[in-house]
């Protein structure tokens, strides 16, 4: 029941993006350990903008 509460705990986080972040700071400590690393929100808004950014991501209705 355990294993089955990790992956659907799991497939939720990656559904919803939540591990993105968690990913990022990996990468980040992996990569550039002497960087700051940003908060979530930081994260979070630097991701919206690049997407919004982006035209190849297609029509956002708002």
């Amino acid at each position: 029941m355990a294993r089955w509460a990790r992956g659907v705990r799991w497939y939720v986080r990656e559904l919803t993006g939540e591990s993105a972040y968690d990913r990022y700071v990996e990468h980040l400590h992996r990569h550039a350990p002497d960087a700051p690393v940003p908060t979530r929100a930081e994260f979070e808004r630097r991701r919206t903008d690049a997407r919004e950014a982006d035209p190849r991501s297609g029509f956002r209705c708002c």
